[in-house]
């Protein structure tokens, strides 16, 4: 069964896994270097994922052909988008929370390698109503 104390703890290896990325890679490359540098960490601290998975958009009962995908799909209860940008906008963090919506999810978390400090100021959590009714 799903808690917040899993999903905190979960985060808590989750952001650990990206600042040890960052730490090894820097600051500076395309996003698509440190999605693939993730997926290595979170493989060798035995943490189950989704990569790109489709999200699916269900719209009273027909499922719609939009192609949203998220960077990874953690353990079936976190959504972790990834980012190699300047600066963290709105439009990330609608996207992260469209794809928690529409998964269930109760948890999301932005990512931007981009930055000095991943723990200080490169990552951003996210909790909704589904959260709320945890235990």
């Amino acid at each position: 069964m799903i808690t917040k104390k899993y999903l905190n703890e979960l985060t808590y290896e989750i952001i650990g896994s990206a600042i040890e990325v960052h730490k090894v890679m820097g600051r500076g490359l395309l996003e698509s270097v440190y999605h693939k540098c993730l997926m290595e960490e979170l493989k060798h601290r035995k943490i189950n994922f989704q990569t790109e998975m489709k999200i699916p958009v269900d719209y009273k009962g027909k499922l719609l052909d939009i192609d949203f995908r998220c960077d990874l799909y953690i353990e079936n209860s976190i959504v972790v988008e990834l980012k190699a940008v300047q600066e963290i906008t709105p439009v990330f963090e609608a996207q992260l929370l469209t794809y928690m919506k529409l998964l269930k999810c109760p948890k999301g978390i932005l990512i931007n390698f981009n930055c000095s400090n991943i723990f200080k100021e490169g990552q951003q959590t996210f909790v909704n109503e589904y959260f709320s009714k945890l235990n």
